[in-house]
């Protein structure tokens, strides 16, 4: 049982069934185990006491009591030998499951204890009873799960072939060494029980004398041998140091074990296994691979990249063996079985330089193994690592290590198993090609699985030591003579010469394949080698089953003596042929002849059979010899078996097949069922995967014609579009109709019913069964096309049908899971159609299976490379249900190959990452697969990622593609997706054709320059292949310089296919390193194949460049977020169906990258409008200032300079932020970078517009203070002479005897006051008629355009008989020259153009007399005159002169323009005379002035007075003007930082707004009015939402107090600074006051004064009652502000938040030169405008020339078109929609993303057909049928889908 606790066992065990021991320790045991249940149940399983069902069964339960005791239970109702295999399994948990104590301490007397199921008790008594022979035999050969190998104690080892002898007595001897004790201390009597049960069932290598010789006597001549040299064997070797008294009592010891093993041949059976199984134990505890024991490693483990995957790796202890061993074999490193450990340190290596350098001494006489003492032999590991690997990874090992031509194991030794154990399944993914002798001269090849392949077999084994090396010299049989390479591990390579611990009994097989050299390959056909490690005395079980599947067994021995002799005799009934390699010893030759002769007839030896060497024998010759006799049998019709057929065999024998297993025969009958049915691969593709044939290529057809519409001639676009849609759906219910067939039932079910395990070998099997079908359909075509190509000689068509043949005969799993796709993709379309409900789907599983498999490190496909299409709902829905599988973690960096077709690109893949992309002949990847590599966790952070995602792809310039017209087309989609997908790409070439060089590196090339337009820019490696010069690096800098050259041509020419018109090199589009982006990897075979091992140098190049890549993905995940799953699918998405568009650039949309620019717009308009509010602040602050000015102020003012700083600072903010952001990691950056200038430019053409803004009002402001100084001077005289009449009149009334009443006063104060008046000489302000001005400009403006123009100007008469509201459109304004057939058409369309404008032209006018108006400035002819530069720039802009209208069309604008403004001029001009008469301005003081003057008299406290008078004429105006001036940008800011800011978050957002608002009215009044005039519109409906916004008064109400607030804190602020200037007089104070708030408070200078007369009261006084009156005249303020109505108090506003939003939301203002629609574009300065959606042209009063009817195609169909469009900008002349942008360079017209895109707008066109014909006097439109079925929830999705709001 093994360790310490086997002896109490044994001694409780001696009396008692292992059943009852489990009965007795079941409570307690129960106890411990249930604290790890899955560990428990994990390690039960691993030893096979439970079935896969069983397991499954045990696992669904979640209480942990109850599954130990079921589990127990199921034990127990088995056998005797499952109990004592579960008590040894227990034994062996020991080492991982903490706190288990040996069995025998769980115990109890407790007789009920045992008996609580007697039934299972005495039926296993009576099925394992002594009745039963053969089950006892078998009983104890079995005796523990691990097999009764797997224990043989380690001091009873042979080591490898070591010539050393007995090195240490714990290692064993060297296997081949000539010294006594090799054999005698393996324990001989191991295999005797198996050679007697091998001969009950009929093995011929069994006699008699061989089972007496190795059952009781074999001991004994064991301890002879070890104790004497009788036979000449017992001298020690010279080099070796005397053994030591410890290893001499070690050995007495072991004697002593062997003696009383020899007493008990029973126990001696029981021991040896055990004894294997510790030293399995040990070689595990060694490697740290205990754990891996019962859970296997898995393929997972090992693909996983974890730290190992960064960095160098080289061993450094015993734990590091394996996983160097595994990661250097699926890397294809030869050096994979180096076991050498790198334990120095750099200054251990010093130390001993130094002590070398001191001299010679003695120590150089002694051979010092201290370095390979810690070491291991390779060939344990390598059983360690198979036996601790699961069935899978054990075959991927296999695999890697047929490539690097090592030998493989055949039989693996019993090492926790019963029996040894053929490896068929793990060799069954081999496939190896050759050419036979025979097929030499017609070049034909050989191409067959492995295991299924026939050949001979030759077997070498050893009898007894060999003092030479069994596995070199077999080594160099198979090597060509030139060509030297190590197939069998031997002693004389690295650790080759340390005793083997486990790897006794192994069976190595290798194979020879000749290439079709006569010259050059060893033998015609192919051969077998198989090689048995350690001698057959020890491994007679392995030797039989040798001896009945070889042609011929060589047999080494060093001689032959009575025991060898009686051995051997056992073979008589033998038909294999035996030949003996012997070593010529002196003094041995007579016994050993005597002995051959007598065996001579027994085995029909011969002379020629027997093969002498010794030390004087030469190598070469003999090794000549020897593949001379192998060539004699191979010629003498040898036995031909393939591995297979060894199966049957060793299942005879009663050895292990690794197929035996439950799992493995549920899932070879569900392939078997499927594939049964496969004669003829292409008639089974046509007839039972019908979806993927014809009709899935048909309708990749009619998808990519939908895009490109070649084949459109006269029809319509859309009319086209609408067609191919029906062809698709008819396609589609086709594809539904189909069945599934019984196969595809068949596959579906295993793949979703079978069990975990059982679902991969289904796959695996179905693989090499589909290979197997496929090569046999294949072989025969090809045989068949050269039979043809003789017979038919140029026939092309029967040819060519042959090729088709041979290019359809590829058939795997990749062909069922497509199949499968398309069931779905059909069954979804039908969904969407209506044509099936929800609830009726039955193949929405499907996805998650798909799931799982890629879960499974599965490839699935992309791309399928037959039809050149991707199947996007079935890819997109399994990569969702990933996603949910990965609960959303899943970054992951995708990482592409590209490269001509056969160069090798998925090997490499498979190199670098481990993986099983299809490689073999015939199975050429065509399309692209995906794979997902595991990160650690660890390494997730570094990484940046969850997975890597590889993307294997077909040859580009494939040979079987060339024909066809696109294959260059072809290629240039493929490259061109799977770049746009890759964050890494890696460009494959092979050196040696430059042409195709060029070829593959134009694709390629294009491809970059399509992601630099569309902002994505992968890395990209190339790999250059088959250069295996050391200094190619360096000799190539030359080569690499001119293939930048290269590059640098070919784009240029990619630039031109895609119509770029820039200069472009190739460091423009990506970022290349001529040093570190070029790699030189040597050819994948070191000599020809197929016996050509890999090129160290490859896998060392891969290596280096798998590390490179690495650490460039960590440094690139700081820079750059990878992908998710919903990201990668929306690049599939979009890349897709750009590249199924002829003009990729243009045709390009990823909602990602729309996304990421509508986060950027967001932001930048966040900016804008805070950079606005600053300005206008700054502004408001300015005016105020400047109102506030006196004459000389306003002269020493530096407005200007303030203002540039200002102005400057607000974009530098603006600049900055833009560079923070794209430096800040948000998502998808990287897309939009190609932006950045676009939103620098608006930044910079913002702050122009400001500048230009703000120098304009402060002009303003300087002007009209300006204007007022005048007579603000007239004024101040005035109340000089009015203010010395009120002193003396109150000097006058005081004078007076009787006091006055207050009717006296006034009336005194009333004559006064009109005397005065009348004293005043009158200064009156001049009014003018600005009529006549205006008009005196007018005609100025117009002198220079003819008499015509000068005669209707005179006709016109006064300007003031004219209003914008009276113009009206007439013929006359148009100029025409066209044909009377079309002028009717044009001159509507025209007309309708040019009245447009007119409105557009006399709003912007109107909107600047309304602001000249509010400024209640004078007017000045400067107003006149920028109007007439506003109506001429506009008039001579290119599109307002397309539209060719008449000089009388500008006469009557301008006049009818001007007429409005005259009279608005004229009524401001009078105001403004009114307002500011020094007269009339006096008037009003007049109240006031007689308030003091009657206070004065009546000698009242006016203080109180005054203060209130201060708070009601000066402050109450100017706090309501701070607010109007306020309120605007606070409403602004309300809505743009409130519950409905997104609308107005960018022009995307508003857009999506309003056109969803639309749908959900159904207006058909409000369409016309959004389409015809946008601009009116959008101001319609932002006031119309202020207007609902602030319909409940309280929120307006709180912007006010909240304003009102601020300014009045201001005041109370004010008061204190002022009082605080110890002021004396109130005029001081008040003086001081205005000071403080000149920036903020307009306070009028007339009521100050007034004020201030003949006030003398206290300054602190005053401001004290000032403070007092504040929160009445805050409260008065607010309640006249509610008074307002909401409407007239925000057009009051001098800044109108209904403009500042329609400029953030309008944008450029331009259309569609096709349908209309806006520009969405963000910023204000863009190169290019562009929508999210187009609508059709009819919308936009387009109509047929001929038939008047309302047109209905789609600018975004009608681009990618073979239709032309002709308007004015083409003079009339018909041009290609494809090249619109000859005439509109500035606008990009996308087709639409998907089919529904547009269905929005043929929603709003179908429903309004009538209304719309009708408003717009046409005809209405012949819509396409398919316009009617949309609905308004599909025109909500499609609307949606558009803007990416889903």
């Amino acid at each position: 049982m093994g360790n310490g606790s086997s002896c109490d066992l044994e001694a409780t065990a001696a009396n008692e069934k292992p059943s009852e021991i489990i009965q007795k320790a079941r409570r307690k045991l129960t106890d411990v185990l249930q604290t790890d249940p899955e560990a428990v149940l994990s390690a039960v399983d691993a030893h096979l006491l439970i079935t896969q069902r069983e397991y499954f069964t045990l696992s669904q339960i979640n209480d942990p009591q109850k599954l130990i005791v079921t589990l127990i239970e199921t034990v127990l109702e088995k056998g005797e030998l499952a109990h004592e295999q579960f008590l040894d399994c227990m034994e062996n948990l020991r080492h991982t499951f903490p706190g288990l104590e040996p069995i025998s301490e769980y115990l109890e007397d407790d007789p009920n204890n045992g008996t609580e199921n007697p039934e299972a008790a005495v039926f296993s008594e009576k099925k394992n009873g002594p009745e039963d022979p053969e089950l006892v035999v078998q009983s104890v050969k079995k005796n523990l799960p691990e097999s009764p190998e797997a224990t043989e104690p380690s001091e009873k080892r042979n080591g490898a072939e070591s010539p050393e002898p007995n090195t240490s007595s714990e290692k064993g001897n060297g296997a081949e060494s000539p010294e006594p004790n090799t054999s005698s201390e393996k324990g001989k009597g191991a295999e005797s029980p198996e050679v007697t049960t091998s001969s009950e069932k009929g093995n011929r290598a069994e006699s008699p004398e061989a089972t007496a010789s190795s059952g009781k006597g074999k001991e004994s001549e064991i301890l002879e041998a070890s104790a004497t040299s009788e036979k000449g064997k017992g001298a020690k070797s010279p080099e070796v140091p005397l053994t030591s008294e410890k290893e001499n009592s070690e050995d007495s010891l072991i004697q002593e074990q062997e003696v009383a093993i020899q007493q008990d041949p029973e126990q001696k059976q029981k021991d040896l296994p055990k004894e294997r199984r510790k030293a399995f134990r040990e070689v595990l505890s060694k490697l740290k691979l205990q754990k891996n024991e019962s859970r296997k490693l898995r393929m997972n483990d090992v693909l996983e990249i974890n730290s190992g995957s960064l960095k160098d790796w080289t061993p450094r202890k015993l734990r590091d063996l394996p996983w160097h061993f595994l990661r250097k074999v699926m890397a294809l490193n030869v050096t994979a079985r180096s076991t050498s450990l790198r334990c120095g340190t750099p200054h251990d290596q010093r130390t001993r330089v130094d002590e070398e350098e001191q001299g010679i001494n003695e120590q150089i006489f002694f051979v010092s193994d201290t370095d390979t003492k810690v070491s291991m032999n390779p060939l344990d590991v390598l059983c360690a690592v198979l036996l601790c690997s699961d069935s899978f990874l054990q075959q991927e090992i296999l695999s890697k290590m047929s490539m690097c031509q090592f030998a493989l194991p055949l039989l693996l030794p019993a090492l926790d198993t019963p029996k040894c154990t053929l490896m068929l399944w793990a060799m069954r993914d081999i496939v190896r090609k050759w050419r036979p002798h025979s097929l030499a001269e017609s070049r034909g090849f050989r191409e067959e699985s492995l295991v299924l392949t026939s050949m001979p077999t030759i077997s070498f084994v050893r009898l007894g030591s060999c003092s030479f090396s069994k596995s070199k010299l077999l080594s160099e049989v198979l090597s060509p003579s030139q060509q030297y390479h190590d197939f069998f591990i031997h002693r004389d390579m690295e650790s080759g010469n340390l005793p083997r611990e486990i790897a006794d009994g192994l069976v190595e097989i290798s194979w020879f394949f000749p290439g079709g050299r006569k010259n050059l390959d060893l033998f015609p056909e192919p051969l077998a080698v198989t090689n048995l490690r350690g001698d057959i005395e020890s491994h007679w079980l392995q030797f039989s089953f040798l001896t009945e599947v070889s042609s011929a067994v060589f047999i080494f021995a060093e001689n032959i003596t009575e025991r060898e002799y009686t051995l051997l005799s056992s073979l008589k009934e033998s038909t294999t042929k035996y030949y003996f390699i012997l070593n010529r010893q002196a003094g041995k030759s007579s016994e050993t002849l005597a002995f051959l002769n007598k065996l001579a007839p027994v085995l029909k030896l011969k002379n020629s059979h027997m093969l002498m060497k010794d030390s004087s024998t030469n190598k070469a010759k003999f090794v000549e010899k020897l593949q001379s006799t192998i060539q004699s049998i191979m010629n003498s019709s040898p036995k031909m078996i393939g591995i297979e057929d060894m199966a049957v065999t060793a299942r005879e024998l009663g050895i292990q097949i690794d197929e035996d297993r439950v799992e493995w025969q549920t899932a070879s009958n569900c392939v078997k069922e499927i594939t049964t049915e496969i004669k003829d691969v292409a008639y089974y593709k046509q007839e039972m995967l019908r979806l993927q044939g014809d009709l899935w290529k048909s309708l990749a057809k009619v998808e990519k014609e939908m895009c490109r519409m070649r084949r459109q001639g006269d029809i319509p676009a859309e009319k086209y579009k609408s067609q191919l849609k029906d062809k698709m759906l008819e396609l589609r219910k086709q594809q539904n109709k189909c069945d599934l067939t019984d196969g595809l039932t068949k596959f579906i079910n295993a793949i979703q019913h079978l069990l975990l395990v059982e679902k991969h070998y289904f796959l695996k099997w179905m693989k090499f069964q589909l290979d197997y079908i496929a090569r046999g359909n294949l072989s025969k075509l090809r045989a068949e096309y050269k039979e043809k190509c003789k017979s038919l000689g140029d026939d092309p068509k029967q040819l060519a049908e042959l090729d088709k043949l041979i290019s359809s005969t590829s058939l795997g799993v990749e062909h069922f899971m497509r199949e499968l796709g398309q069931f779905y993709e059909a069954e979804c379309s039908m969904v969407k159609e209506g044509k099936i409900l929800k609830s009726g789907r039955q193949f929405t599983h499907l996805p998650g299976i798909a799931a799982d498999l890629m879960l499974e490190g599965f490839p699935i496909e992309l791309i399928d490379g037959d039809a050149s299409n991707i199947p996007l709902q079935w890819v997109t829905d399994v990569l969702t249900q990933l996603h949910v599988k990965l609960r959303g973690r899943s970054k992951m960096l995708v990482l592409t190959v590209l490269g001509v077709q056969s160069t090798g690109k998925s090997t490499l893949l498979n190199t670098m990452f481990g993986l099983q992309f299809a490689v073999s002949s015939g199975r050429c990847t065509r399309g692209a697969f995906m794979l997902l590599i595991q990160v650690t966790e660890t390494l997730k952070k570094d990484l940046g990622c969850d997975f890597i995602l590889v993307i294997d792809t077909e040859g580009l310039k494939a040979p079987e593609l060339a024909k066809l017209e696109d294959s260059y087309q072809h290629d240039n989609e493929l490259a061109t997706l799977v770049i746009g997908l890759s964050d890494i790409t890696i460009v494959n070439m092979a050196m040696e054709n430059a042409t195709e060089m060029k070829d593959i590196l134009q694709i390629v090339v294009h491809a970059f320059l399509r992601m630099e337009k569309i902002g994505h820019k992968p890395n990209c490696q190339f790999v250059h292949q088959n250069v295996s010069d050391v200094s190619a690096h360096e000799q190539n800098m030359r080569d690499r310089k001119h293939l930048l050259e290269q590059l640098n041509e070919m784009i240029k020419a990619a630039a031109k296919m895609e119509k770029v018109n820039k200069e472009i090199r190739f460091s423009d589009i990506m970022e290349y390193d001529l040093e570190k982006h070029n790699w030189y990897i040597p050819g994948l075979w070191h000599g020809v194949p197929p016996m050509a091992p890999v090129n160290m140098g490859y896998s060392e190049k891969v290596y280096e460049l798998k590390k490179y890549l690495f650490e460039f993905i960590k440094n690139r995940s700081l820079k750059r977020t990878p992908k998710d799953i919903p990201q990668f699918i929306e690049w599939v998405k979009s890349l897709w169906n750009a590249v199924k568009h002829e003009n990729f650039i243009f045709s390009f949309r990823n909602s990602l990258i729309a996304e990421a620019y509508n986060q950027l717009s967001v932001k930048y308009s966040e900016w804008e409008w805070h950079f606005r509010k600053e300005m206008h602040l700054w502004i408001t602050e300015k005016e105020t200032a400047i109102h506030n000015f006196s004459p000389d102020e306003l002269e020493a003012d530096k407005s200007q300079y303030e203002m540039q700083q200002k102005l400057l600072c607000g974009e530098q903010r603006i600049l900055e932020l833009l560079k923070q952001y794209f430096e800040s990691g948000a998502a998808n950056l990287n897309l939009i970078e190609k932006y950045r200038e676009d939103f620098i430019r608006s930044a910079k053409s913002l702050k122009n517009e400001l500048e230009s803004y703000s120098f304009k009002k402060c002009k303003e402001a300087i002007h009209i203070k300006k204007g007022q100084h005048k007579i603000a001077n007239i004024q101040a005289e005035y109340m000089k002479v009015i203010e010395g009449k009120v002193d003396m009149l109150l000097e006058q009334c005081r004078r007076k005897e009787s006091k006055l009443e207050n009717k006296e006063l006034e009336m005194e104060f009333e004559k006064m006051w009109k005397e005065t008046f009348s004293e005043l000489s009158p200064i009156c302000l001049q009014k003018r008629e600005i009529h006549e001005d205006i008009e005196f400009h007018l005609r100025k403006d117009l002198e220079n355009r003819g008499s015509s123009v000068n005669q209707k100007i005179q006709e016109a008469g006064s300007l003031m008989n004219y209003r914008i509201n009276s113009f009206t459109m007439r013929n006359e304004y148009l100029d025409f020259s066209f044909t009377s057939a079309v002028k009717h058409w044009f001159t509507k369309k025209q007309s309708h153009k040019t009245e447009k404008l007119a409105e557009s032209l006399m709003d912007q006018c109107n909107s600047y007399i309304e602001e000249r108006v509010c400024s209640k400035a004078d007017y000045d002819e400067t107003y006149c005159r920028e109007l007439l530069h506003l109506i001429n720039e506009k008039l001579q802009q290119e599109e307002v002169k397309k539209l060719q209208t008449s000089v009388c069309f500008e006469v009557d604008l301008k006049l009818h323009i001007l007429g409005e403004a005259a009279h608005a001029f004229q009524k401001m001009h009078e105001d403004f005379l009114k307002e500011n008469d020094p007269q009339q301005r006096l008037e009003k003081l007049k109240p006031q002035y007689f308030s003091i003057f009657k206070d004065h008299y009546l000698e009242k406290d006016a203080r109180q007075n005054r203060a209130r008078d201060l708070c009601d004429q000066c402050l109450k105006p100017a706090l309501m003007d701070y607010v109007s001036k306020r309120l605007g940008l606070e409403i602004v800011e309300d809505i743009l930082t409130g519950g409905q800011s997104i609308e107005y978050a960018s022009r995307s957002f508003f857009q999506f707004t309003v056109q969803k608002k639309l749908l959900e009215d159904g207006n058909f009044d409000n369409y016309v009015k959004y389409i015809i005039n946008y601009e009116k519109f959008v101001k319609a409906w932002i006031w119309r939402h202020i207007l609902d916004y602030y319909r409940e008064d309280a929120d307006l109400e709180d912007l006010e107090e909240e304003i009102l607030s601020t300014i009045i804190k201001k005041v109370r602020d004010a008061l204190e600074k002022a009082k605080d200037e110890s002021v004396k007089t109130v005029s001081a104070f008040l003086n001081n006051f205005c000071k403080v708030l000149q920036k903020d408070l307009i306070i009028s200078k007339d009521s100050l004064l007034g004020i201030q007369f003949k006030n003398t009261a206290d300054p602190d006084q005053f401001s004290t009652f000032i403070q007092t009156f504040l929160p009445d005249l805050q409260q008065q303020i607010l309640a006249e502000l509610k008074d307002l109505e909401i409407k007239s108090k925000l057009s009051s506003l001098p800044l109108k938040p209904q403009d500042e939003i329609f400029k953030r939301v309008f944008g450029c203002g331009k259309q569609c030169p096709f349908c209309k629609v806006p520009c969405e574009a963000g910023g204000g300065n863009h190169k290019e405008h562009f929508a999210s959606v187009h609508r059709p042209q009819g919308l936009g009063r387009y109509q047929n020339l001929v038939t008047e009817k309302l047109t209905y195609s789609l600018c975004s169909s009608d681009v990618v078109s073979n239709t032309t469009f002709r308007n004015s900008d083409t003079d009339w002349k018909d041009h290609p929609y494809k090249e619109y942008r000859q005439y509109y360079p500035h606008w990009r017209i996308q087709p639409d993303p998907s089919i529904t895109a547009s269905d929005y707008w043929k929603f709003v066109f179908k429903e309004f057909n009538q209304q719309f014909a009708k408003e717009y006097g046409a005809k209405p439109a012949d819509l396409p049928a398919d316009w009617q079925k949309i609905s308004k929830e599909q025109a909500l999705e499609s609307l949606k889908e558009a803007f990416t709001m889903k």
